[in-house]
């Protein structure tokens, strides 16, 4: 939660409260939500096709040799909408989110910071 002062600071408590999230005792509950509003680039309460192109050129990489064609990143758009998107809108919403995380056992243990 940013500072009320608008410049985007944040307090210690909300710096450790963030930061708990990657506590091997944060429940999958609290991981997905907080996934989730990392994905949420947008800030709009879904994942929709921008939210999700944005995600995959982070997790793929910015470089040209890295970028995924337009093809296989339509493609890969549609199968984890086909997957994910249980109400068929077109987006994922938390509840469809947290729905696929939970079926997904390897989400809690991949999102923790290692110091």
């Amino acid at each position: 939660s940013p500072s009320d002062d608008g410049d985007g600071s944040m307090s210690f408590d909300d710096f450790l409260d963030m930061l708990s999230v990657f506590s091997d005792a944060a429940t999958l509950p609290i991981k997905s939500h907080y996934a989730f509003r990392i994905f949420d680039f947008d800030a709009d309460g879904t994942l929709d096709r921008k939210d999700l192109e944005k995600l995959v050129n982070c997790l793929t990489g910015q470089g040209e040799e890295s970028r995924l064609s337009h093809e296989d990143m339509e493609q890969l758009i549609q199968n984890i909408l086909e997957e994910s998107d249980i109400d068929k809108d077109g987006t994922i919403n938390l509840s469809e989110f947290q729905h696929v995380v939970a079926r997904s056992p390897d989400f809690a243990s991949s999102f923790k910071i290692v110091l």
